[in-house]
């Protein structure tokens, strides 16, 4: 049977959180540089950046303000914490350096354009789902000419959580039992389609994101599968069904 396959974008079909991280250690040397004098160290800055951007994508979601403003806040943090005066120079070059990140070139996971093809030979339709920026997750999409594979099947949302999923699949008139959240985030990805009744697909990673990571406390109605790599997906989801055919046949 068809199916009704849901993608993520970010650490899903390509690479992000190593060009954040790759920014982060950019920042965790400048602060040394300026605040190592007075008792700070790399570990605290990335344990208190972590802290405040976290809070503050609870609030606000997935602006692209929102990292920036997080190494600011650090460095305004550790200003007042430490007593050496402030810089606006300081802040500006944190503010580029933050926004930085959105203007690395794209990088697609192995093997992405052979999965979706295949995927989409197969008669399953593809959606793609993404948290995020509009203008910034859209010129990812066009720079690697995703439309090819999911057309005006496309949702970009600031809050990527069950209300949104939800939303997508009631509009959408989705046959829960036949769709699949394929992603990396177990807080965005894999609860909401579970909360949705819909089946899931943890891509798991070897680093995550803090903010990603939180315990499984929803109760699959379908499948539930954890996987490393991209290409894996298109044979665990005809082995799933396989099986379930088997078992309603047997």
């Amino acid at each position: 049977m068809n199916q009704s396959i849901l993608f993520d974008l970010d650490d899903t079909l390509v690479y992000c959180h190593k060009y954040f991280h790759h920014v982060l250690d950019r920042f965790a040397d400048l602060m040394v540089s300026w605040f190592g004098p007075r008792g700070v160290s790399r570990d605290e800055v990335a344990a208190k950046q972590i802290e405040i951007d976290i809070a503050g994508v609870h609030v606000v979601g997935f602006q692209s303000e929102h990292f920036p403003q997080s190494l600011i806040d650090t460095y305004r943090f550790y200003q007042h914490s430490t007593g050496r005066p402030g810089s606006p120079l300081e802040e500006d070059a944190l503010w580029k350096l933050g926004n930085s990140v959105y203007e690395m070139e794209v990088e697609p996971y192995p093997l992405m354009d052979e999965t979706l093809e295949f995927l989409a030979e197969q008669g399953h339709e593809l959606h793609l789902y993404t948290g995020g920026d509009a203008a910034i997750q859209s010129r990812k999409i066009e720079s690697m000419q995703l439309q090819r594979y999911f057309e005006d099947r496309i949702y970009i949302r600031q809050h990527k959580n069950t209300d949104a999923l939800e939303q997508i699949l009631e509009s959408g008139r989705f046959d829960r039992a036949n769709t699949w959240m394929i992603g990396n985030s177990i807080r965005t990805d894999v609860v909401p389609a579970l909360n949705c009744g819909i089946n899931a697909v943890y891509l798991k990673k070897e680093t995550e994101w803090t903010y990603n990571v939180i315990p499984i406390d929803a109760k699959p109605s379908g499948a539930l599968l954890t996987l490393s790599e991209l290409p894996q997906v298109p044979p665990a989801i005809h082995r799933y069904l396989d099986e379930n055919l088997m078992k309603e046949s047997g």
